[in-house]
């Protein structure tokens, strides 16, 4: 079974062009394009089925990347939101990131990196590049800068791998074989050593430290 895609891009040809090269790929088929969020939750609203990964646009009329990607994350949060955008600053990314895109790609990529792209979030979860995965990792270490590394407890360390991951803090438990409560401890006790306040956070925080490797896969 092909594996779905919808695209929201306000640049009609370019949406166009992305849409052949993805539907030349093996294994995935675009259903639509919209120009914006508006209009992605309108076609959402009455069309069946719903894609199973949005390539999504920043800079939109009407309704942007960022709204948008909020949207889809309170509302379809089993789609899986790949930002494809002109914009490479670390805001836009970060901000993406926090409003629930697993993905990050900029509109010059050769097409085989979109191909890699779409596979990898297909299968993990997750893609950034090495370019996007550094901005991650710099403002996180820029919040960090002037003050020693934590102790991490290595059952702390352990659940970190997993923060990253799609599993919710109850399936977290049943790998780790505890009970969900004390899972929710090693959450709250890293909350509080890293000053953060979001499981985002404790995942840019598990990447930048190398506890978790974007893009790769926990038995």
């Amino acid at each position: 079974m092909s594996t779905k895609v919808v695209l929201v891009d306000d640049h009609i040809l370019i949406a166009k062009a992305i849409s052949s090269i993805i539907n030349d790929f093996e294994g995935f088929e675009v259903l639509y394009e919209v120009e914006n969020g508006k209009k992605l939750i309108e076609r959402f609203q009455h069309q069946q089925p719903l894609p199973d990964i949005v390539l999504l646009d920043i800079s939109m009329p009407v309704m942007n990347g960022f709204d948008t990607a909020q949207w889809l994350k309170e509302n379809h949060p089993n789609i899986k939101v790949m930002a494809l955008s002109m914009n490479s600053d670390e805001d836009s990314l970060i901000k993406m990131v926090k409003n629930g895109a697993r993905g990050y790609l900029q509109k010059n990529i050769h097409p085989m990196e979109l191909h890699t792209g779409l596979n990898k979030i297909k299968e993990t979860g997750y893609y950034f590049p090495d370019a996007t995965t550094f901005l991650l990792m710099r403002s996180v270490n820029s919040d960090k800068a002037d003050h020693h590394e934590p102790h991490i407890s290595k059952r702390e360390s352990e659940f970190l791998k997993f923060v990253c991951t799609e599993l919710t803090y109850k399936e977290i438990a049943e790998k780790m074989f505890c009970s969900p409560r004390t899972v929710e401890s090693y959450r709250d006790s890293l909350f509080e050593k890293l000053g953060l306040k979001t499981r985002v956070g404790l995942a840019l925080y598990a990447v930048k430290t190398g506890h978790y490797v974007i893009g790769t896969e926990i038995e």
